[in-house]
């Protein structure tokens, strides 16, 4: 009975602290854009209509231009 006393407070802190950084990353913006990064894997690096792609040909080809 006596653990009680400990562990139902410790709990509750700990439970306190998880809504708080909870709290601290949706503020922070951590769940903006949930689909990008899933979309992104689907997408090859090489392919040209990628838009990481036409941006890595444009720094390509503003590196050979110098």
């Amino acid at each position: 009975m006596s653990a009680l006393y400990i562990m139902v407070p410790a709990a509750m802190i700990l439970v306190a602290l998880a809504i708080k950084v909870f709290f601290w990353a949706v503020d922070n913006g951590q769940y903006e854009d949930l689909d990008s990064p899933a979309h992104s894997i689907l997408f090859d690096d090489e392919d040209p209509m990628h838009t990481a792609a036409q941006q890595k040909n444009t720094d390509e080809h503003e590196q050979r231009d110098d």
